[in-house]
């Protein structure tokens, strides 16, 4: 049987359709609520591998914790910089995200977590 981690806000329509995929595949499904339990900054690194992404192109820009604190896309920050914002402020990260066998996508559509199970 597959096993996947999703890191999700349930509150989320995406993360929601994600999950409801996954549980309709009959994948055995950690859930992780990233609001209440943020990855540590070595998960989210490791994350950032699997998706083959910088820490930038995680974080949505248009959550008002952004604004808030002051951020834009072109500050020169390094990627290390971005973890810790994100680390700090578990709102930044872009939602669901899956991780099955060492591969991981963003569940923007839902439907992307199929090319991983």
């Amino acid at each position: 049987m597959t096993k996947a981690v999703i890191y999700h806000n349930s509150r989320c329509s995406k993360s929601r359709a994600t999950l409801a995929i996954l549980e309709d595949k009959k994948v055995c499904i950690k859930e992780i609520t990233y609001l209440e339990t943020p990855p540590t900054a070595k998960e989210l690194a490791n994350i950032l591998i699997m998706l083959d992404k910088s820490a930038i192109d995680i974080i949505r820009t248009n959550e008002s914790k952004f604004k808030e604190l002051g951020l834009n896309k072109s500050n020169n920050r390094s990627n290390q910089q971005w973890i810790e914002i994100m680390i700090n402020n578990p709102i930044l990260i872009e939602r669901p995200i899956v991780v099955v066998n060492g591969k991981a996508v963003i569940g923007r559509p839902p439907e992307n977590v199929l090319d991983i199970i």
